[in-house]
């Protein structure tokens, strides 16, 4: 993808998206996103789940300084390397199955979901909330700005097709096969049986992230559900929620 195919967005106070088309195993596209959060000591978080080009790097460095990066699951770690070479004073956080796989990389982790304690502080949870997924097959950490009510996720929820992630892209969104994607369909339903690796554990995540208060969903790939997120999730985790 080229730089110029990168969508920049704040789509509320204080939260910017940057969007990117990406198509799974060449053909099947599903675009990708990183989100970035303006702390309120002005320091900035980042979801970061697609490359460091030099619009997203200057729009970083215009908001604030980076203090921390995200890996948000066993997949989505493709560019984590490139923001801690910008970045080299931010707190990287990972995931357990990503420690051995990028320790061989020279990336060392300051804090591992699924390692450290569940009640660890890595110094932004006033500000956004994190639930881990042991029961999911990626290991993903969902997460949530509470001042945007904004739900922040990698491969727990998708909304295809990914309009906006290709909306500067000549390539098309359309998804072939099963034309959309999304929490309030079947197949979305089903594909989460499918990468519930704990079913007992899975229930109690969903169960988590059902309770907290948001109204918006940012995924990795699709389109950000605006609105009645908190009711996209439930539909989606309906056969995982007590």
């Amino acid at each position: 993808m080229s730089a110029a195919e990168t969508v920049i967005r704040e789509v509320t106070r204080n939260v910017w998206t940057f969007s990117t088309p990406f198509a799974r195993f060449g053909f099947f596209p599903i675009g990708g996103r990183s989100t970035a959060i303006k702390l309120r000591d002005g320091d900035i978080w980042v979801f970061a789940s697609t490359p460091l080009n030099e619009p997203t790097k200057s729009k970083l460095d215009s908001i604030g300084a980076v203090k921390y990066l995200v890996a948000p699951d066993g997949v989505h770690h493709l560019y984590i390397n490139e923001f801690k070479k910008a970045y080299p004073n931010a707190k990287v956080l990972g995931v357990e199955p990503l420690v051995e796989k990028k320790k061989k990389e020279g990336l060392i982790f300051d804090g591992v979901y699924g390692v450290d304690s569940a009640d660890t502080k890595y110094g932004f949870e006033d500000e956004i909330k994190a639930c881990y997924f042991s029961g999911h097959q990626n290991k993903d950490v969902a997460f949530m700005h509470n001042e945007s009510k904004s739900l922040i996720v990698a491969d727990l929820l998708f909304n295809l097709p990914p309009t906006e992630q290709y909306s500067q892209s000549s390539s098309s969104a359309s998804l072939p096969f099963v034309g959309s994607l999304g929490p309030f369909g079947s197949v979305h339903k089903r594909l989460v049986s499918l990468v519930a690796s704990d079913k007992a554990a899975m229930k109690k995540e969903a169960t988590t992230v059902a309770n907290w208060d948001f109204d918006r969903i940012i995924p990795c790939h699709g389109d950000v559900i605006e609105t009645d997120g908190n009711k996209a999730w439930r539909e989606a985790y309906k056969a995982f929620i007590d």
